[in-house]
């Protein structure tokens, strides 16, 4: 994810320069725990993915 997303990258980033053990592997964990986060309010909220720059949010179309 870090390696497509620049919003993961720079959270990878961030991280990896402020953890002083184990860098990569906390890094990755971090990063990992961050997009299961939102995987699950995408799916707690029935919602699509819509990533930075996206020109409107994304709707499931409405039940009847």
């Amino acid at each position: 994810m870090r390696e497509h997303n620049e919003a993961y990258r720079q959270f990878y980033e961030r991280k990896y320069r402020e953890t002083p053990k184990h860098p990569h592997k906390r890094a990755t964990v971090l990063t990992a725990r961050k997009l299961v986060r939102l995987v699950y309010a995408l799916l707690r909220t029935n919602q699509l993915y819509a990533g930075p720059g996206a020109l409107s949010p994304h709707k499931p179309p409405r039940r009847r």
